[in-house]
């Protein structure tokens, strides 16, 4: 027999406010706690050093959260220049102190070298892992071990302010960017050396920090208006891909659709990934998943909801 899981069958995406030394998963399960619900999951995680937007999928948006993992964020972070942290960050021990000498214009000049492509090594203290063991344990053991370099795209990157130590940047990057590599290879960059001081998520694929929610709040409105107020809460689980192309398909490709089976649809994409819409002659558009365009040009379904 499969496992049951246990709780509410509630489906979409709340959007959480991560409090700093909060981590990822903590927040993911006192959200399902709060939600009661059978089934959730986050979209990548956050450092408990940062802030910020973290997107919690229950239930059948669970489905979708690959998708959330895999688009541009937007970050702001206080970068502390004039010395390395072995972590990349102000929670490790500082080393090679030494004291910042350039002005505004230069750094405007360096940061200009890091705007666009980019190949970037992900940094020891970090969640990827190699041979199924994250690297941040290994870095915690002194083991050290090279690191592929990684393509990423840094959309833009903004200096807001600098007071000749410490300078707020303002980063909108593809997925896999790791912000302390990007401050650490600035500071290099430099001559000088930096870190990550604080850090900030403010955007998530299609989603703004306006959004989010704290804990607390969360906890206030179940207090107040139970599972009903933080129902109300939820983003529709298409709204993750909102970007996408949509098709509609009627009540006969829409059963073969649930089948499993790929149906030819009129004026569709010639090619790539759509969000597949039901209209029924009567009744309400509902979202049926996600669909890829087959060699025949037919949209065949990937991943559906299940109502």
């Amino acid at each position: 027999m499969g496992r049951r899981h246990r709780g509410r069958a509630i489906s979409g995406i709340v959007l959480v406010d991560k409090h700093q030394g909060e981590t990822s998963n903590g927040v993911l399960q006192r959200v399902k706690r709060l939600y009661g619900a059978a089934k959730a999951g986050h979209t990548g995680s956050l450092d408990p050093l940062a802030t910020g937007v973290l997107p919690i999928c229950l239930g059948e948006a669970t489905k979708f959260s690959q998708y959330l993992l895999d688009s541009d964020k937007g970050y702001l972070t206080t970068a502390r220049f004039g010395a390395r942290s072995n972590t990349g960050d102000a929670e490790g021990e500082l080393t090679e102190v030494a004291a910042p000498d350039f002005d505004a214009a230069r750094l405007e000049q360096v940061l200009e070298q890091f705007r666009g492509p980019q190949q970037q090594v992900p940094p020891m203290y970090s969640a990827l892992k190699v041979d199924g063991k994250p690297l941040y344990k290994l870095a915690r053991e002194g083991i050290e071990i090279e690191r592929k370099a990684r393509s990423v795209v840094i959309y833009e990157l903004l200096a807001e302010g600098y007071n000749g130590e410490e300078a707020q940047l303002r980063v909108l990057c593809s997925k896999g960017t790791y912000i302390r590599s990007l401050v650490q290879d600035i500071g290099d960059a430099l001559g000088c050396g930096a870190y990550v001081k604080t850090l900030r998520r403010f955007r998530a694929g299609p989603f703004e920090e306006t959004q989010s929610y704290s804990i607390e709040a969360l906890e206030a409105i179940r207090e107040t208006s139970g599972h009903e107020g933080l129902d109300a809460l939820l983003i529709p689980a298409d709204q993750a891909i909102a970007h996408w192309p949509e098709v509609s398909v009627g009540d006969t490709s829409a059963y073969y659709i649930g089948q499993g089976q790929a149906v030819m649809v009129p004026r569709s994409p010639a090619s790539g990934w759509v969000r597949i819409y039901h209209q029924p002659e009567a009744g309400e558009r509902l979202f049926l998943g996600i669909g890829e365009i087959d060699d025949d040009g037919r949209i065949a379904p990937r991943r559906l909801i299940v109502r």
